[in-house]
């Protein structure tokens, strides 16, 4: 009996298992999702309806402003928040999953470790692409047009998963380490302080002169103008280079906490 226990071991470690474990992983996770209310308000509902309401609202007065339809800012700007508020409801779903044993279940049976935290990271990839097709689908019944072409179009989707796989990964470093709601409630602030301070809300020059700095220099508004060049015209380079360098730099810094919490998670 003893005998077999490292044969099991190697089993579960071995490669060949690892891409496999992992897509079972990521369809149980994608349908969790779809039926949680919480995730699909916040992923989608919240932010169409954010998207209709500024339209209604101050859509033409930021269009006759700018010279342009203020689509072009505020549809890639709800598009980040929904990729932001899925990825907090996903930190919520994980910090249930914990708290239940779930995740502790998991890491006894002969599952390969590294397909748990992948599930996830492909699961969001996938999250992300979906609510943003769906919104700029919302966006496209509005007015909102890709101009540039095709091309410019499908590399206009890259950005929102960059964007959100930045975001999720020190999400999920936060909600590991740490099991207080209020942690996931100043994320969730400081995100909606980031959408009114981008240059997606309202055009930069409309900003007092002191904040001006703040909203040009946010990650936010770099991605904003990113998606805005590739959909209508203007500089793509420089704002997507940084944009690449802030998402980049956000897993690069988190990615290794978050395997460690979720390690730890998972054996406590």
């Amino acid at each position: 009996m003893t005998a077999a226990l490292p044969v099991v071991a190697r089993q579960t470690e071995n490669i060949r298992m690892f891409l496999p474990q992992t897509m079972i992983q990521t369809k149980r996770l994608l349908l969790r999702w779809w039926r949680d209310p919480l995730t699909m308000v916040q992923s989608l509902l919240f932010p169409a309806l954010l998207l209709i309401m500024l339209n209604i609202v101050l859509g033409r007065q930021i269009s006759a402003f700018s010279g342009a339809s203020a689509l072009y800012g505020s549809v890639p700007m709800v598009s980040l928040v929904g990729v932001m508020s899925g990825s907090l409801a996903g930190a919520i779903t994980l910090g249930r999953e914990r708290d239940a044993g779930l995740l502790a279940r998991f890491w006894v049976l002969p599952v390969h470790r590294a397909s748990g935290l992948a599930a996830r990271i492909l699961a969001e990839a996938v999250r992300i692409l979906l609510c943003t097709m769906v919104l700029f689908a919302v966006g496209v019944a509005l007015g909102f047009r890709f101009q540039r072409g095709v091309l410019a179009g499908v590399a206009l989707f890259g950005v929102p998963l960059l964007f959100g796989l930045g975001f999720a990964t020190v999400v999920t470093a936060l909600a590991v380490f740490s099991a207080k709601a209020a942690l996931v409630e100043a994320v969730s602030l400081g995100s909606s302080i980031l959408m009114f301070f981008s240059s997606g809300f309202v055009p930069l020059v409309a900003y007092p002169a002191w904040a001006r700095p703040i909203v040009r220099h946010q990650p936010m508004s770099y991605a904003i103008d990113a998606m805005r060049g590739l959909a209508l015209g203007g500089p793509v380079r420089g704002p997507l280079l940084i944009t690449i360098a802030y998402s980049a730099g956000a897993i690069v810094v988190f990615a290794i906490p978050a395997a460690v919490g979720y390690r730890r998670a998972s054996r406590s």
